[in-house]
C-alpha cells in the first residue's frame, strides 16, 4: 500500500509542470511583478478608444475673412483633415463677439483687439491666439481730388479729407455696424479730434464691408476698409482708389478665440481647439501668406501665429 501511495505522489508532482506549461502563453513573457504581460521586456499597452468629435462646429467671423475668399481656401482643408464641417457665420466683429457671448457659436475669428481681450477677460473665451494681420486703408474718389496722398501723417490726411468733404459735398460712408472696421474708424476720428457722426457728410450704413464698398463706389465718396477686402473687390470699384495708407495706427491684427465651455457647457470646445491648432499650424500659416499673390501680386493677409 505504501508503494502505491508513493507512486501516486510522484505522478502528481510530475504532472504539475506540464499543466502550468499548457496554461502559459508561449509567445508572451511574464514579469516577476504585478505589471502583467511584457513583450521583449516592455509592458504591453492596451490602446484606448479613438476620440469622438462632433460632426459640425460653428465659426463666427468678420466679413473680411469671408468676403476676401480666404476661408474658402483654408476651411475645406481642415474639414477634410478632421471630418468636421465648419458652419461659417459672417458678420461684423462686434456681432460675432455677441454671438460668442451667447454661446451660439463654438469659436470666433475677429479683428478688434480691445474687444477680443475683454471677451477673454470676462470669461467668454478661454484664450486668444494671433492668426494673421493686414492693414486698414482709406479709400477716396479716383484721381485723389483732395490730394490726400501727399499728407505727412494720418491726422493731416483726415483733416484734408474733412475739408474736401465739407467744401465739395463729398460723403464719408461708415459701416456703422460695430464691426472691427467700424471700431477702428471711430478710434481714428477720435485721434484726429473729429466728431464725425455729427457732420452732414457722414453716412452710417449699418452694412458689411462688401456692401459698404459698393455704396461708396456708387457715391464716389470716402471710406475705411481693410486692404484684403479692397483688393479682392478692386475690379468692381472703378471710382475708388487708396488715398492714404501705411500709418502704424492702421494695423489690423486678427485673433481666434474658442468659446469657454465653463460659460456654455454645450459648445464643442475640443473641436474648436482643433480649428485653433490648424489656423496656427505651419500648413495654414503658409496658405495665409500665399493667398492672393497669384491674383493681386501681394498677399491679402500676413501670417502672425
Amino acid at each position: 500500500m505504501k508503494k502505491i501511495l508513493i507512486l501516486c505522489v510522484v505522478l502528481i508532482i510530475m504532472m504539475v509542470p506540464v499543466g502550468c506549461q499548457q496554461m502559459a502563453d508561449p509567445e508572451v513573457e511574464y514579469s516577476d511583478g504585478d505589471e502583467g504581460p511584457v513583450d521583449n521586456g516592455e509592458i504591453k499597452e492596451v490602446p484606448g478608444p479613438e476620440p469622438e468629435y462632433a460632426d459640425t462646429i460653428v465659426l463666427a467671423t468678420t466679413t473680411s475673412t469671408y468676403d476676401s475668399g480666404l476661408l474658402n481656401e483654408i476651411i475645406p482643408v481642415f474639414e477634410s483633415r478632421h471630418g468636421i464641417e465648419v458652419d461659417i457665420l459672417s458678420m461684423g466683429t462686434g456681432q460675432a463677439i455677441e454671438v460668442g457671448k451667447r454661446g451660439d457659436c463654438d469659436i470666433i475669428l475677429v479683428h478688434a483687439r480691445d474687444l477680443e481681450d475683454k471677451f477673454v477677460e470676462e470669461g467668454y473665451g478661454t484664450e486668444r491666439r494671433d492668426v494673421m494681420y493686414n492693414d486698414f486703408v482709406f479709400l477716396g474718389p479716383a484721381g485723389d481730388p483732395a490730394e490726400i496722398k501727399g499728407s505727412a501723417d494720418l491726422e493731416e490726411a483726415l483733416q484734408v479729407m474733412v475739408e474736401h468733404m465739407e467744401s465739395a459735398g463729398v460723403v464719408f460712408t461708415s459701416r456703422g455696424d460695430n464691426s472691427g472696421t467700424h471700431v477702428k474708424e471711430e478710434s481714428l476720428w477720435s485721434y484726429a479730434n473729429v466728431e464725425a457722426e455729427e457732420q452732414e457728410w457722414y453716412t452710417s450704413l449699418g452694412q458689411g464691408m462688401g456692401d459698404t464698398l459698393i455704396t461708396t463706389n456708387e457715391m464716389a465718396g470716402y471710406t475705411l476698409t481693410d486692404r484684403g477686402t479692397f483688393l479682392s473687390m478692386m475690379d468692381n470699384l472703378p471710382n475708388l482708389e487708396i488715398v492714404f495708407e501705411g500709418d502704424e495706427l492702421l494695423a489690423n491684427p486678427y485673433g481666434i478665440i474658442p468659446v469657454n465651455p465653463a460659460k456654455h457647457p454645450g459648445v464643442n470646445y475640443e473641436e474648436a481647439m482643433l480649428l485653433v491648432d490648424f489656423f496656427i499650424s505651419e500648413e495654414a500659416q503658409e496658405m495665409i501668406g500665399e493667398f492672393g499673390k497669384d491674383t493681386f501680386g501681394q498677399p491679402l493677409f500676413f501670417p502672425d501665429a
